[in-house]
C-alpha cells in the first residue's frame, strides 16, 4: 500500500484543514494509507519520511525550522512525491528559498482580491490536464514568481483592470517539475475549500497528486 502524508496549518483564512478534508477521502479511495498531521515536526521522522509515496502540504505562511525543512527537502530529493495547491504550498514559508526552489514558485500578489477569471489549459496531452477545457473561476487570481524550468500545464491572463502594468500577462496556474528524484505538482487554485466545488479545479489536484506519488 502506498502511503501519503497530509500536513495542514498556518493562516486559517486559506482553510488548510478543510482543504485537506476535501482530498483525504480521494487518496484513501485510491488505496493510499493516509496520515494527517497538524505539526511540522513530522518532517523530523526521517525513516517515515523517506518511505512515503507522497507529501501533500497545506501550510500557509508561518515559519519552518531548519531541521524540519531539511527533512522535507531530503524526502522529496530521494523520490517522495510532493503535490499541493494555492497558499498551502505556494505561499508557505516566505523566508525559505530552497523550499521555494523545490516548489517552483512563490506567491507575490492577487490583484483585485476575489474576482472572476479564466483558467486556460495549454497542455491537452498531459495526463493531469488531458480532456479538460478552459474554465471559469471566481477566487484570487494568483500572481507568482515562477521557475522557468517548470512544465506549465495551465495559465491565466491578467486583464490589467486592477494593475494596469500587468495587462496581458499570462501567468502559470498549474505546473509540474522535478526536485532531485521527486515529482512535484502545484496548482494555484484553491483559495478556500469551496473553490474545489469547481470540478476542473478539483480534478486537476486529484490527478496531480496521483502523478506526483511514487
Amino acid at each position: 500500500m502506498r502511503s501519503a502524508l497530509m500536513v495542514w496549518g498556518g493562516w486559517e483564512g486559506h482553510e488548510p484543514r478543510q482543504c485537506v478534508e476535501v482530498f483525504e477521502p480521494f487518496l484513501r479511495e485510491q488505496g493510499f494509507d493516509v496520515r494527517v498531521e497538524n505539526s511540522l515536526d513530522v518532517y523530523l521522522e526521517e525513516e517515515y519520511m523517506q518511505a512515503l509515496s507522497l507529501v501533500v502540504p497545506a501550510w500557509t505562511m508561518g515559519q519552518i525550522a531548519g531541521e524540519q525543512e531539511q527533512g522535507l527537502l531530503a524526502a522529496v530529493r530521494s523520490g517522495v512525491g510532493l503535490a499541493g495547491w494555492h497558499g498551502g504550498m505556494g505561499d508557505s514559508f516566505r523566508n525559505n528559498t530552497e523550499y521555494q526552489f523545490m516548489v517552483g514558485g512563490q506567491w507575490v500578489a492577487h490583484p483585485g482580491g476575489i474576482i472572476d477569471y479564466t483558467v486556460n489549459i495549454i497542455d491537452h496531452e498531459d495526463p493531469i490536464t488531458a480532456g479538460l477545457a478552459d474554465f471559469a473561476m471566481r477566487s484570487e487570481q494568483y500572481y507568482l514568481h515562477v521557475d522557468p524550468g517548470n512544465e506549465v500545464l495551465a495559465t491565466t491572463t491578467f486583464s490589467g483592470e486592477h494593475c494596469a502594468w500587468i495587462e496581458g500577462c499570462a501567468m502559470p496556474v498549474v505546473w509540474k517539475r522535478r526536485y532531485g528524484k521527486g515529482r512535484v505538482f502545484y496548482s494555484s487554485l484553491g483559495h478556500v475549500a469551496a473553490d474545489f466545488q469547481v470540478a476542473e479545479a478539483r480534478e486537476i489536484v486529484e490527478r496531480g497528486m496521483l502523478w506526483a506519488a511514487r
